[in-house]
């Protein structure tokens, strides 16, 4: 997992970018339909996991712990294939789906900040992401139906920016640590032929 995320800063650009995307959309359409919320959330959930997934194929052969990756991105994939496929579920199954994939979702970052975290300065924010995600989907979970759709939309449109916001800062961070370090590499190899 480590040489993945290390190695493909872009997972996590996108990943926030697709966050800050459907955060978005969800505060601009505070007032959108069940249908449309819906749609909303499976793209998120399927671009998400793709991201990961591609990353986690990708590396597989360099990093012995590249099923983690691979694990976020089928729990996302299977939500979102769920909502897309079955696009007339009640408020309440999508509500707590929603909530289950923000807890899982948090808690795989946090272990991936807990991985990374002597590799590179920053970690926090992934940490601060996962715990952004755990806190969202306990939220949702405890309380499914205690705010109005338009409350909940907005809610769910703060936490994809904000979790994308995060992500994004973290990207930065992976991708000039990623720099330096095979800068690093490549003088000492530079220094003795």
């Amino acid at each position: 997992m480590n040489d993945t995320l290390l190695r493909n800063w872009w997972l996590l650009v996108a990943r926030g970018a697709i966050a800050i995307v459907f955060g978005v959309l969800a505060i601009a359409w505070p007032a959108v339909t069940l249908l449309t919320l819906t749609a909303l959330f499976a793209a998120f959930t399927l671009l998400g996991g793709a991201v990961w997934i591609v990353g986690a194929i990708k590396y597989r052969g360099m990093d012995r712990h590249w099923w983690m990756p691979m694990l976020l991105g089928i729990v996302s994939v299977a939500v979102g294939v769920l909502a897309t496929f079955n696009p007339a579920i009640t408020l309440l199954t999508l509500i707590l789906l929603m909530g289950a994939n923000a807890v899982v979702s948090g808690v795989l970052d946090i272990v991936i900040a807990v991985r990374v975290r002597k590799l590179i300065r920053g970690e926090w924010l992934l940490l601060l992401s996962g715990l952004v995600s755990i806190v969202f989907g306990l939220i949702v979970l405890l309380f499914p139906l205690g705010a109005g759709a338009v409350m909940l939309a907005t809610l769910i449109g703060v936490y994809a920016i904000l979790t994308g916001v995060l992500l994004l800062c973290l990207a930065v961070r992976v991708r000039s640590w990623s720099r330096s370090a095979g800068a690093g590499r490549a003088s000492p190899a530079a220094g003795t032929g």
